[in-house]
C-alpha cells in the first residue's frame, strides 16, 4: 500500500475542497493515486468537479499574437513567477509566438527555427537560461486561422501586451465588418477564459473525458439505491448536463448567464446582416496539467540537517 503523506492529503484538499479525513480515505482507497482519488471523492459527492486547469501548476508566460486572419499562442515555462516580469524573457515569448505563425506548432521544429537575433530558438533559450539563472522550456503552441473573418485574442492577467497567464484565440469565419467581429470575438474570448470549455461542441468532447465522467456518474447513481433502469436514466441525464456545460456553443454566456453562446453568435450575425461561424478556439492557461513541486524552506532546512519533515499521516 502506498504511503499517504500530509503533502498528498493537502494537495487533494486544495484540488477538491473535501475534508481532511475524506481526502485521507480517498487516497487510501486508491493506493495514493491523485487523479483516481479525485474521481472517488466526486463519485461519493464529497468534492466539486475538479478542473485541473483551474489550478496553475507552473510559472512563465503564455503569449498570443494575431496577424491578419491568423493567430498563434505559445506557452514558455520557468521556475518562478519573477521571470515573467523579466524583459528578456518577455521579449523571447513575444518573438516565439510570432515564429509559430511561420514554423507551425511542433515544439521541436520551433526550437530549431531561426531566431530573429541570430542562432536558433533553442540556442536563444539556452542563452536566456544562463543570463537569467533559471531553467526555462518551450511547452506548446497552437494556431487559429480563417479564410475570411477574424481571429481575435484575449489575455487574462496580462503582464505586458499579448503576454499573461491565460491566452485565448477565437476564430470567426464571416464577411461581417472587422469591428463587429472584433467586438464579438473579444467577448467570446473573455467567456472562454472564464468558463474553460473543453470543446467547441458536445460532439467534439473527447471520448476519454466523457467515459471518465460516465464512470463518476454511475458510481453516484448506484449509491442512490434506485432500480437499474432509473440509474441508467440518471447517468444519461448527468452526461447530458456535462456535455452542455463543457461545450462552448452550449455554455451560457458569462456576460448574462442565460444565453447560449451559439445564440449570441446567431444574434450578432443577424444584426450584422451576414452569417458568422464560430470555427474554433484555443485556450492556454499557464502550467495547466503540470505537477509543480512546492518550495518549502522549512523542509529544505530539515533535509540539510538530516531529518525528514514530510511525515506520513497516521
Amino acid at each position: 500500500m502506498a504511503e499517504i503523506t500530509a503533502a498528498s492529503v493537502k494537495e487533494l484538499r486544495e484540488r477538491t475542497g473535501a475534508g481532511m479525513m475524506d481526502c485521507k480515505k480517498a487516497l487510501a482507497e486508491n493506493n495514493g493515486e491523485m487523479e483516481a482519488s479525485i474521481d472517488w471523492l466526486r463519485a461519493k459527492g464529497l468534492a466539486a468537479a475538479a478542473k485541473k486547469a483551474g489550478r496553475t501548476a507552473a510559472e512563465g508566460l503564455v503569449g498570443v499574437v494575431v496577424e491578419g486572419t491568423r493567430g498563434a499562442a505559445v506557452e514558455v515555462n520557468s521556475e518562478t513567477d519573477f521571470v515573467a516580469k523579466n524583459e528578456i524573457f518577455q521579449d523571447f515569448v513575444r518573438n516565439v509566438a510570432k515564429l509559430v505563425l511561420t514554423t507551425g506548432t511542433d515544439v521541436e521544429t520551433l526550437a530549431g527555427a531561426a531566431y530573429p537575433e541570430g542562432g536558433t530558438v533553442q540556442e536563444k533559450l539556452t542563452d536566456n537560461i544562463a543570463k537569467i539563472g533559471e531553467n526555462q522550456s518551450l511547452r506548446r503552441a497552437a494556431i487559429m486561422e480563417v479564410s475570411q473573418g477574424a481571429v481575435v485574442s484575449y489575455v487574462h492577467n496580462q503582464v505586458a501586451p499579448g503576454l499573461g497567464k491565460i491566452g485565448v484565440l477565437v476564430a470567426l469565419e464571416s464577411a461581417a465588418s472587422a469591428d463587429t467581429l472584433t467586438q464579438l470575438g473579444k467577448q467570446i474570448a473573455m467567456h472562454v477564459a472564464a468558463a474553460h470549455p473543453q470543446a467547441l461542441s458536445a460532439e467534439e468532447l473527447s471520448a476519454e473525458l466523457v467515459e471518465r465522467e460516465r464512470g463518476i456518474a454511475m458510481e453516484k447513481a448506484k449509491e442512490s439505491g434506485k432500480p437499474q433502469n432509473i440509474i441508467e436514466k440518471m447517468v444519461e441525464g448527468g452526461l447530458a448536463k456535462f456535455r452542455k456545460d463543457n461545450a462552448l456553443l452550449s455554455q451560457l454566456f458569462v456576460m448574462d448567464n442565460k444565453t447560449p453562446v451559439a445564440d449570441v453568435v446567431a444574434s450578432a450575425a443577424k444584426d450584422a446582416g451576414s452569417p458568422i461561424t464560430l470555427k474554433g478556439f484555443v485556450r492556454f492557461q499557464l502550467g495547466e496539467g503540470i505537477e509543480k513541486k512546492e518550495s518549502d524552506f522549512a523542509a529544505e532546512v530539515a533535509a540539510a540537517a538530516g531529518t525528514n519533515k514530510a511525515e506520513p499521516v497516521a
